[in-house]
């Protein structure tokens, strides 16, 4: 039976009643066919326009009986951003087409708002259905939906499938669903009331829970089921229908059938009809063709997006029929260019390629790729490397900011297979690299762009071309499995694949001539390998998505070709164009035709080259493999879309080749340019634009005449000069000419959905070097930052985008949403003074440092408004430009003298003539705001109305336009100092006459403007106008009148203002509905003494002569502030004045001034210290009116304006002095920023400390102090003229090259930080920062620790000999305030006192120094000092009984003075001597303590003593060799010590020694910067390495080693200056350690600095280093708190060395000044610091065994004396007892001691918190290793692994612990293992445990 019969029957059956009842009779039965479908099978989405032929296609179905016709419609086509407000339009017709076309031939369209799965780019913004943001979104979506297609369809679904809807929080997620659809459906019916109209929601079988709500919830009229049929089961297919017809009146729609185990359609349809012959059942309608099945109707699909692939061959030469096409045009007719736009969703794309742009060529684990030898070689031009490229491999954020400012829609990147797997097999994977990409894709999906991902991009790992590449038929399968490894991990995000970008390259120059890496030359046989491989290669690829990933990812996967357009030389000659049609079939052909036609090479390649082969029988021109059938049927078909790589054109001709290898020789043909096409810098590419629309029209017609995909266009771009100019024409002249052809191409008929411009930025181009630039951007290769600067090229392409093409922009106005009006309160009543608001001075002037710095984390609310901010003069340029009329700025700058440099705004940022380039940094940076400023004397050259220029208003126009359309709002001042010039020569402000020329102007400008702006500023900084301009005569108009010139003009603008904001009130608030107000500038002021009451109320004056002088008036009672008119009003008197200088207002006038502004607005810089003075009575002058000093804050940064230090936390006070002051209004921070000098361009880390602090002050006030903090304005947008600066400095998120005509801007390291916290919309917390909740292990270590000479005191006491530090504090000006260990804590008389506080303090162990020159005075055992050893005993034991452990250092700085004195540790003899003393120690102390530290702190020894000479011996003369010989000898001691230890002592006394190693973390100074990357390691190498690499791994490391040497030689020395270890030095070295003894504070940020040609450490080591302002600050300049390097570096030692057992040996932090024992800093680093060590130890299994406090009391700080204090416990030194007194610390301390970690608060109080438990944990001797005779052998391994032992578990919402690594060394104790090792456990628990475990392994 035919088909169609079938369907007949079927639609009768179901009419007759037969098949069980039908749906409200006959009306409503439905035979369902649909939807349109590609041939990769997704559903027509209308991204193109409808298929030519698909009405007949429709026809066809009615005409065989179906009635309806599935339409999903595509939620992002159709809404692309997801808002309703903005479709795109082209999609809304094609669906109206689609719609129509239906109801025109019969068929009942079946709407589907949505699948179910939700858009990644929604996804990505809103989140998934659990989300109710995207549910409100999509409940629009509906609106709009029935709105536009409501008349067209009478039945729909919300959902298609709820199936597909399996999120995580899958219970959620569906009930948001139904919550929705419920909503929808009362909308549905709310819109539609007419009968016959029915929707529901798609539904499988088997979702009977969802079933039952939505039956119970009435929001369906029918059933929509998904389901599948069985022939083997009809029986069980009508059980299932039986049981969703639960409800008697609710029909089902049988919306997709899936057929299983049927053998033929007829046996299907006869079985389906018997299951639904039962009159129970209400069947509506069924799914009819995929019930049939889809090969059933796929003869009638046609069409180009319809039918299916079937090979056909091309009916005629493909090549002649598109010559013959174009012949008959005219150069005119061909070139001439087409003004339209591109299709709707056409997509627009740049590239870049890994090896071209990323460097880091070894970061990661990166393997060697093909490229990375090639270079190395110096093969490339001036023997440039891609080793740093354009870094941007630490740059992804600075590469996205580019993409933001373009405006693409997609980004087209390769990965480097070397850098997912170094070797190139999945064995060696990179989880580094694979971070990298993810974050890449990641950025990219945030800023709506969509990645498009090549796999290979001819950058091979070496590793493979050592086996033979591309040659070597392994590598299919090598790189199937590296492209599958990317499909899982990468293609949930990414949906658009690239297998291989321009593979003919790869053979042609990488395998024949051997131009391109790896540099073979074998055009006979490899190339054409090469050719065979990749194309298998690609197949294979295709195939694992195709059956592996597109059903879960619905992604596409392509092929990226090359290829030039062949033009006949001589088009009448035949073998000419024969010719050219080989050029195509060679370069083009040789991969398209297997891939798209018939999975073989062409017949033209195979004819010709067998032919070759016959006529050079003697020397193989070429050797082309065979596919197999198998391999052709497998390469067939295998592409989802045609990449095309087209650059340029070439003339062809027939030429006899002879012989000789290659395309040329073997194709029997020449190619050339025509000398007219204009050239390029590339030899290989002219700009021959309508070779690109030829080319398109022959891939149509030769490839895809029946392979219906479409085409992309993967690369078009052309190279220039390397050069330093932004200003590239000619690739401007080419993409228009270019992109132009595409679009013509497009109006042919060829299917292009994509124009990709090549490349994003200039890079490493191959064998060119960096000789030749392919960019949009210039990267500046000399500067290690790589800044990236936009081109001409790319404002011009990001020009084509905003106009989707080339159609004039028409002009669009946006009407931007109306703003919340708060209400006004009542009248404030007027300021006391002091006023009320002193309370904030009460409130934060006494907070400690501590509590004024530490940082806060938090986000702002939703909807907080962020910006950027500029103004007009400074950044407009165009000064006398279009009629604009000179402002007063113009008359000044112009006059000599003024400004420095005599600098002005004629250009200034050229902004008038650059709005695009402003509006691209605006889109790059994410900014949801600008304020601005108009220029008057633009839109009236002299000020008043009737001189109206048009051309300044279309500018604003254009730019407000600009800004609506992509959706940043405007927030414009009305006057931002540029007054007319016309005006100031009639009086300017002092002039009362202003008011109304003024208003008028802003009337104009509400009208004009006001439908799209909706925050309007009156005037910025009238302070500034009146006290600058015309008192102090420093800005114009220059007037020196500071007695009253500055009040009168305060006096009009203030009345100038509130008129402006009536008129806005009155005529256009209710129609436009904007905000107004004014810009207030103020600094805070600190009371110099904020408990003098003088000096607060000179602080108050200060702000109300500033900021309420202006503030008072509008946001109180109308009136100046009772403290001006106190000071003015007093001071006119004693003048002898008639009346204040002060004017008055009326009453009438205060009415209309008072309330007049919406919200607060307030400008902010710096903070001043205030005090009060008594100032002189003549001149008269505004300044002596106030009668106070304002000094800096000198405490705080400078920066580069003097008097503007940046005191970030005076900007929390000011908002809260605002608050207290006005009522609590709502305040938009309009500016705000810092002047760095003009030589500071892009790498700007002080800004970005600026903003990092600044605006985490306004967070606080928000968060912590209720201020309504409703927006913050960076400033500015760029560097500027900055005024009486000029171009000295700038505050620009962008820097501008003022020395070039072109202004380029370029984006600094501010601009990306900034764009963070945008996007963040704050700082919240980060998760290195979050509290962790857990235990250490049980037998964990806490320890506290001193130092011998730091302590102990009694210097000459009982024979004790003098120490090197003995001698350095008792030499003037070493040791601050001549303090000196002589007594320092006396401990050595306070034995009992110490052990005491020890055990206050709960401690397991005690780490102390034993002083050498004590035990042995002269530091030798020719004489031992019994009385010193008796002290140690004594305190040895005294520790024992108190159940303390000893843990003793042997030598802590103080070398007895007598081995000094025959130059101590730079005389190698002292080697043995070490070793004697430890042996003394050893064998008298040995059988009581059990942990031995040979060596504190090598490096601070070696460098510190001998290098710089800041502690003892004092030595600075030789710091270039004197701290490595110092070190050398140092690490030999150790040693020897050590293996003393180990050979004699340890069998018996069981004990452990190591050495204790100290060091900060270092983190990059700009973590996007590679040389600050690079700096950040060498200073951790420097500083850990030098001592730990030589213990831990075997002499120093390759990176001091290497560098050392090339300084060393290089300054003309014989050899290195770091000395070398014997092959048996090292070996005796290498191991020495039982445990890493580590001590650590701090971290620094690091960056490279060139000490030229010096010899000393630093400049060794070449890095200088800072801190992040937002790190405490401590008693000591060099210790920051930052706690996250803490867990950074344990992780470092445990990744460098081996993860050996650590204990740290010291941590802590000092405080100096005033005593305070509420310690809460020490508290607070105690409790962040340990907190990471948790992590650390929990969550990276990092083996940390034990942690010590630096210090249990305060001491003698080395050479900062008793001014530092350290200790947990204070010593009072000015009391001769010495007395020890807690710290609030202790008690934080000894808790964590006591809980042995942290505690969840969650779980509730826990019992170790109560400070009178004991602690858990007890000492426990160490377990040794057995008794080794020689050697380093390592004790035994740990039984049970830390983080796997009980009591090293974390809480129940902490990350589960990881098994720690497996350790070679030793462990200090053996855990019990088994359950019977835990702690508190009952036996029933126990036992219940077990019982779990078996039911787990049952």
């Amino acid at each position: 039976m035919r088909p169609s019969l079938w369907l007949v029957f079927l639609y009768i059956f179901f009419l007759s009643g037969c098949g069980g009842r039908v749906a409200n009779g006959d009306e409503f039965s439905m035979l369902v066919a649909g939807p349109l479908a590609t041939r990769a099978g997704d559903a027509f989405d209308c991204s193109h326009p409808l298929p030519a032929d698909s009405r007949q296609y429709f026809e066809d179905l009615h005409s065989r009986g179906v009635t309806h016709f599935k339409v999903p419609l595509s939620w992002l086509r159709l809404l692309p951003t997801g808002l309703a407000s903005q479709p795109q339009e082209a999609v809304v017709r094609c669906y109206h087409q689609l719609l129509t076309q239906l109801l025109d031939v019969g068929l009942q369209p079946l709407v589907a708002l949505h699948g179910s799965k939700v858009p990644d780019v929604l996804r990505a913004r809103y989140g998934g259905w659990e989300s109710r943001e995207l549910g409100d979104l999509f409940q629009q979506y509906a609106e709009f939906a029935f709105l536009e297609f409501g008349a067209l369809a009478r039945t729909w679904l919300t959902l298609s499938d709820l199936d597909g809807v399996r999120p995580a929080d899958a219970a959620l997620a569906t009930q948001n669903i139904l919550r929705l659809n419920k909503n929808i459906y009362q909308l549905y019916h709310q819109r539609f009331s007419d009968e016959g109209r029915q929707l529901s929601i798609g539904l499988s079988t088997h979702d009977e829970a969802t079933l039952a709500q939505i039956r119970s919830s009435e929001s369906m009229d029918f059933l929509s089921v998904n389901i599948q049929y069985s022939c083997a089961s009809a029986l069980d297919f009508e059980k299932e229908l039986r049981s969703l017809q639960s409800s008697p009146d609710l029909s089902i729609l049988l919306y997709k059938i899936t057929a299983k185990g049927c053998s033929d359609s007829q046996h299907l349809l006869g079985n389906f009809v018997q299951a639904l012959n039962n009159h129970d059942l209400k069947i509506m309608g069924a799914d009819v063709v995929n019930m049939l099945g889809v090969s059933e109707i796929q003869n009638i699909r046609q069409g180009d997006e319809i039918s299916e692939y079937t090979e056909s061959a091309v009916d005629e030469n493909s090549y002649q029929a598109i010559l013959d096409t174009f012949a008959s045009q005219t150069t005119s007719e061909r070139d001439a260019f087409l003004n339209e736009s591109f299709p709707a969703n056409f997509q627009w794309a740049t590239s870049s390629e890994s090896f071209k742009v990323e460097g880091g060529w070894l970061e990661g684990g990166k393997g060697e790729t093909i490229w990375d030898r090639f270079s190395h070689e110096n093969k490339a031009i001036d023997n440039g490397t891609a080793d740093l490229a354009c870094d941007s491999y630490n740059k992804v954020d600075y590469d996205v900011y580019l993409l933001r400012g373009l405006h693409v829609n997609t980004y087209q990147f390769s990965i480097s297979w070397a850098r997912i797997f170094p070797s190139g097999q999945p064995d060696s994977k990179s989880e580094k690299g694979v971070l990298y990409y993810n974050k890449l894709i990641n950025t990219l999906i945030d800023s709506g762009i969509q990645p498009v991902v090549t796999l290979y991009h001819w950058d091979l790992p070496q590793a493979l071309q050592d086996i033979g590449g591309w040659t070597n038929p392994s590598i299919v399968e090598a790189f199937k499995q590296y492209a599958d490894f990317c499909f899982s991990t990468f293609g949930d995000r990414v949906k658009t694949w690239n297998t291989f970008s321009s593979p003919w390259v790869v053979s042609h120059a990488g395998y024949g001539t051997g131009e391109h890496a790896p540099g073979v030359k074998d055009y006979v046989v490899a190339s054409y390998q090469v050719t065979h491989n990749m194309l298998k290669s690609h197949a294979e690829a295709w195939h694992v998505y195709n059956d592996k990933h597109r059903k879960t990812q619905e992604g596409k996967v392509g092929i990226a070709l090359n290829s030039d357009w062949a033009e006949p030389k001589n088009s009448s000659k035949p073998e000419d164009v024969a010719a050219a049609d080989r050029y195509l079939q060679f370069m083009l052909g040789c991969f398209a035709h297997p891939i798209f036609v018939d999975g073989d090479y062409p017949a033209t390649l195979k004819n010709q080259i067998e032919q070759k082969r016959e006529e050079c029988p003697d020397s193989e021109p070429a050797r082309l493999p065979v596919f197999t059938s198998a391999e052709s049927q497998r390469i067939r078909g295998t592409a989802d879309f045609f990449g095309l790589n087209h650059y340029t054109s070439r003339l062809v001709s027939n030429h006899v080749g002879g012989c000789t290898p290659g395309p040329k020789g073997v194709g029997n043909l020449q190619a050339e340019f025509d000398p007219s096409w204009p050239s390029t810098d590339s030899k290989w590419i002219a700009s021959v634009p309508w070779g690109l629309r030829r080319l398109l029209n022959y891939i149509s017609t030769e490839y895809l005449k029946t392979t219906k995909v479409p085409v992309y266009i993967t690369g078009n771009g052309m190279p220039t000069q390397s050069n330093r100019d932004t200003n590239d024409p000619q690739r401007v002249e080419y993409l228009k000419s270019y992109i132009n052809e595409g679009l013509k191409a497009i109006k042919d008929g060829v299917n292009v959905q994509r124009f990709t411009v090549q490349s994003l930025m200039d890079g490493f181009e191959g064998k060119q070097g960096y000789s030749q630039s392919f960019g949009l951007h210039l990267v500046n290769f000399q500067d290690p930052d790589r800044p990236r600067t936009p081109k001409q090229s790319a404002y011009y392409f990001s020009h084509i985008i905003k106009q989707h093409g080339f159609k004039p922009d028409e002009r669009v106005v946006f009407s931007g949403p109306k703003m919340r009006i708060t209400p006004r309160s009542a009248p404030l009543p007027p300021s006391e003074v002091p006023s009320k608001s002193k309370v904030v001075w009460e409130k934060f002037s006494p907070q400690s440092y501590f509590q004024r710095h530490i940082y806060h984390y938090g986000t702002f609310p939703q909807g907080f408004t962020w910006g950027v901010s500029s103004s007009a003069y400074q950044i407009e340029g165009g000064w006398n430009a279009d009629g604009k009329g000179p402002s007063t700025w113009d008359t000044f700058t112009h006059k000599p003298g003024n400004v420095v440099d005599n600098a002005n705004g004629n250009v200034a940022c050229d902004s008038y003539h650059r709005l695009e380039e402003d509006l691209y940094m605006l889109r790059a940076l994410g900014s949801k705001s600008y304020r601005f400023s108009l220029s008057w004397s633009r839109i009236f050259p002299d000020g008043r109305r009737s001189s109206l220029n048009q051309k300044g208003v279309d500018y604003y126009n254009k730019l407000i336009d600009g800004l609506q359309r992509y959706n940043i709002s405007a927030i414009v001042t009305l006057y931002h100092w540029d007054l007319p010039q016309a005006l100031q020569d009639i009086g300017g402000w002092e002039s009362e006459g202003m008011i109304d020329i003024f208003n008028d102007f802003c009337d104009f400008c509400f009208a004009t403007f006001g439908d799209r702006v909706k925050f309007w500023i009156t005037f910025h900084q009238p302070q500034t106008i009146a006290w600058s301009g015309y008192g102090l005569g420093s800005f114009p108009p220059k007037v020196k009148n500071p007695g009253t010139a500055p009040y009168i003009v305060a006096h009009n603008l203030i009345k100038a203002h509130a008129k402006a904001y009536h008129t806005y009130d009155d005529n256009y608030r209710k129609s436009q509905g904007g905000l107004i107000s004014i810009a207030l500038n103020a600094d805070w002021f600190e009371p110099k003494d904020h408990k003098v009451i003088r000096e607060v109320r000179a602080a108050d004056r200060a702000l109300q002569f500033q900021l309420g002088w202006f503030a008072h008036p509008i946001f109180k009672n109308g009136d100046y502030p009772d403290a001006m008119k106190w000071q003015v009003g007093n001071k006119s008197e004693i003048q002898r004045l008639s009346e204040s200088r002060l004017p008055s207002f009326t009453e009438e006038e205060k009415s209309f001034i008072r309330g007049t502004a919406d919200m607060f607005c307030v400008n902010h810089y710096t903070t001043k210290i205030a005090s009060h003075a008594t100032l002189r009575l003549k001149p008269t002058s505004y300044e002596s009116d106030k009668d106070l000093s304002e000094d800096e804050e000198g405490d705080s940064p400078a920066t580069a304006i003097d008097g503007q230090r940046a005191a970030a936390w005076g900007l929390r006070r000011l908002l809260n002095w605002i608050k207290e002051e006005y009522g609590n209004p709502e305040i938009y921070i309009t500016e705000n920023g810092v002047a760095t000098d003009s030589k500071t361009t892009w790498d700007d880390s002080t800004r970005v400390f600026f903003y990092k602090t600044y605006i985490d002050e306004a967070l606080k006030a928000h968060d912590l102090d209720g201020v309504k903090v409703k927006g913050y304005m960076a400033t500015s947008l760029m560097d500027s003229f900055e005024w009486l600066h000029g171009y000295q400095v700038g505050f620009g998120l962008h820097h501008v090259d003022f020395n070039n005509p072109s202004r380029p801007r370029t984006p600094k390291y501010s601009a990306h930080y900034y764009y963070q916290v945008m996007k963040n919309n704050g700082f919240p917390m980060p998760e290195d920062e979050k509290p962790f909740y857990g235990r250490f292990r049980k037998d964990f270590i806490w320890s506290t620790a001193t130092a011998a000479y730091q302590i102990e005191g009694g210097w000459r006491a009982d024979g004790k000999g003098l120490s090197i530090w003995d001698t350095f504090a008792h030499t003037p000006l070493r040791v601050f305030s001549d303090d000196n260990g002589d007594v320092a804590c006396d401990s050595y008389h306070k034995v009992a006192e110490d052990v005491a506080i020890l055990k206050q303090l709960k401690v397991t162990h005690y780490r102390f120094s034993i002083s050498w020159p004590r035990v042995l005075p002269d530091g030798t055992r020719g004489h031992i000092n019994e009385a010193g050893l008796n002290y140690y005993h004594r305190l040895v034991d005294a520790l024992l009984a108190a159940n303390i452990q000893p843990h003793v250092t042997l030598y802590h700085w103080d070398l007895p003075q007598a081995l000094q004195d025959i130059k101590g540790w730079e005389n190698d003899t002292i080697i043995e001597k070490f070793k004697d003393y430890a042996d003394l120690m050893f064998e008298r102390l040995g059988q009581k303590v059990k942990y031995w530290i040979t060596i504190n702190e090598p490096y601070n020894i070696a460098n510190v003593g001998h290098g710089y000479g800041a502690a003892a011996p004092g030595i600075s003369f030789r710091p270039g060799t004197l701290p490595y010989i110092v070190g050398h000898n140092l690490l030999k001691a150790h040693a020897e010590a050590w293996h003393l230890y180990n050979d004699k002592y340890r069998a018996e006394q069981k004990g452990m020694i190591s050495i204790t190693i100290n060091s900060d973390w270092s983190e990059p100074r700009n973590p996007y910067k590679q040389e600050d990357i690079d700096a950040a390691r060498r200073v951790v190498q420097f500083y850990i390495g030098w001592f730990a690499h030589p213990v831990f791994n075997g002499d120093y490391s390759d990176t001091m080693k290497t560098i050392i040497r090339e300084r060393s030689l290089a300054a003309g020395l014989e050899k290195s200056r770091l000395p070398e270890f014997t092959p048996e030095e090292v070996k005796r070295i290498n191991g020495t350690y039982d445990y890493f003894g580590f001590n650590h504070y701090t971290t620094v940020l690091a960056f490279p600095v060139d000490y030229k040609g010096l010899q000393h450490y630093d400049a060794d080591r070449s890095a200088g280093t800072v801190v992040d302002r937002t790190w405490l600050d401590t008693g000591s300049g060099w210790l920051k708190i930052s706690p996250f390097g803490f867990r950074k570096i344990l992780n470092f030692i445990k990744e460098e060395y081996g993860n050996p057992p650590i204990i740290i040996t010291e941590n802590g932090v000092s405080e100096r000044g005033q005593v305070d024992l509420n310690d809460s800093q020490r508290s607070y680093y105690y409790e962040k610091y340990l907190n990471q060590v948790l992590k650390a130890y929990l969550l990276d299994g990092v083996d940390v065994r034990g942690y010590t406090a630096w210090s249990l009391m305060d001491n003698l700080e080395w050479a900062t004396g008793f001014s530092e204090r350290f200790g947990l416990f204070y010593v009072n030194h000015s009391d001769p007892n010495l007395t020890r007194v807690p710290k609030a610390s202790v008690s934080t301390y000894s808790t964590i001691i006591n809980c042995n970690g942290f505690p969840d608060p969650a779980s509730g109080p826990h019992e170790c918190l109560n400070p009178d438990s004991e602690s858990t944990t007890k000492p426990t001797a160490p377990t040794t290793r057995p008794v080794s005779t020689s050697g380093t052998t390592k004790p035994t391994a740990p039984t049970t692994k830390p983080g796997n032992t009980p009591d090293a578990s974390t809480t129940a919402n902490t990350p589960a612990t990881p098994a720690s690594p497996t350790t070679p060394t030793t462990t200090l104790t053996t855990p019990n293992a088994g359950l019977a090792s835990l702690s508190g456990v009952t036996v029933q628990l126990q036992l219940l445990l077990l019982a779990v475990l078996l039911l787990l392994w049952t």
